[in-house]
């Protein structure tokens, strides 16, 4: 396939990409998730008349200022007086108590004096009548969050208030991650091993699939080895909704990563890109599975699976693809614009309003991560009237 751009690529990428089927789970574990079924109110709240304030609760035609009421009992928060309200009477109520039956008001206990069973009313209690009424913020089946909400903090407490304690949420992307070369180990060997270097791509790709959404189900390292390489491909594509390669990508003798699928009919998405760093970058599919192969440069991988893999798992978990494209114009402190044939894409820090790019661009380098929290669109910079340069940053 020919080299293309990124928007292209982007393009190919979005075209056909449907939101998996929904599943059932428990509240408790939908932080994250995109609902695939509306949300709606199992009880009304409040279920009854219930006190805003700590008070009394009276029959407003029964009281003014300097009136006194007896006290036939007390409503608490989940043990509400069971009695009815008589003329002249009232009842002890505290914040998020039903108010009793024949009461239609709260006073709230600074306007008022308790002496022995009776309850003097005094100056100054109105206008506010403190009721939160029956259904007053959502009845029993009114909707409360729409098919393809996301849950945060929020959307957790209006759900739960409502009762609800299960919700159908879009299943969360089922990811394997494979990082190929016969020269990797796992962080905290390499120096133990002669000729060796750590695996420093897949425990970050995995972090980045779990803030997208993912559930990473397989994390291996495999040698360059195809029949190998081949027995997991197989094994991968029979459960796996995305399935990450790193390494592998170019056209060396080793280079395994798109020749390990052959006895599976892949469908090219795309193959290499014309940005700088990740040109080898491809992207397949096999049935419903997508093959995402990623360089094996450190920042390569890195730059590509924000780029492609982050904007792939928000869509197939029921986002739209452009909250992982979120670019946002940000002062940058000189024009980022580089020549050449590929779109440069700048690894960058945040430094209070300004971002800049970080000192080390290698393709290969590690230590410029310490620091990076965005990348830059550098070919599409500009200059405002001012003179402050503007480039579309996009976060980590």
């Amino acid at each position: 396939m020919a080299l293309i751009g990124y928007d292209e690529a982007l393009a190919l990428l979005s075209a056909g990409i449907e939101p998996l089927e929904g599943e059932t789970i428990a509240l408790a574990q939908a932080q994250g998730r995109v609902l695939a079924a509306p949300v709606t109110a199992r009880i009304s709240f409040p279920a009854g008349d219930a006190s805003a304030m700590d008070g009394i609760a009276v029959r407003d035609a029964d009281v003014t200022p300097g009136t006194a009421v007896r006290l036939i009992g007390t409503s608490y928060a989940g043990q509400p007086f069971s009695g009815t309200l008589g003329s002249g009477e009232g009842v002890r109520i505290f914040t998020g108590a039903l108010l009793p039956d024949g009461a239609d008001r709260v006073i709230m206990q600074e306007h008022v004096r308790f002496e022995d069973d009776l309850a003097h009313v005094g100056e100054g209690y109105g206008p506010g009548w403190h009721v939160r009424r029956a259904g007053e913020d959502f009845g029993k089946g009114d909707l409360l969050l729409p098919a393809g909400c996301l849950m945060g903090t929020g959307q957790l407490l209006c759900a739960a208030g409502g009762d609800v304690g299960e919700i159908m949420a879009v299943r969360r992307p089922r990811v394997r991650i494979l990082a190929t070369g016969s020269e990797l180990v796992e962080p905290g060997e390499a120096a133990a091993h002669a000729a060796t270097i750590p695996d420093s791509v897949s425990p970050a790709i995995a972090a980045l699939v779990c803030n997208w959404g993912g559930e990473v189900v397989d994390r291996t390292r495999l040698p360059d080895d195809l029949p190998a390489l081949a027995a997991w491909a197989g094994e991968a594509l029979a459960d796996a909704d995305v399935i990450v390669v790193t390494g592998g990508a170019s056209v060396g003798a080793r280079d395994f990563a798109q020749a390990m699928f052959a006895d599976a009919p892949l469908e090219p998405v795309f193959s290499k890109v014309a940005i700088k760093p990740g040109k080898p970058v491809w992207i397949a599919r096999s049935g419903k599975t997508r093959i995402v192969g990623l360089p094996g440069n450190p920042s390569s991988a890195l730059v590509t699976a924000r780029l492609f893999l982050a904007p792939l798992l928000a869509a197939l978990g029921g986002r739209p693809m452009a909250v992982a494209l979120d670019w946002q114009d940000r002062k940058v402190e000189a024009d980022p614009r580089q020549d050449g044939d590929r779109e440069v894409f700048l690894i960058a820090e945040t430094v209070g309003g300004t971002v800049r790019p970080v000192s080390r661009q290698n393709s290969g380098g590690q230590s410029q991560w310490a620091l990076a929290n965005c990348l830059l669109r550098s070919a599409r910079s500009r200059q405002d009237s001012d003179g402050t340069w503007k480039v579309p940053c996009l976060p980590f």
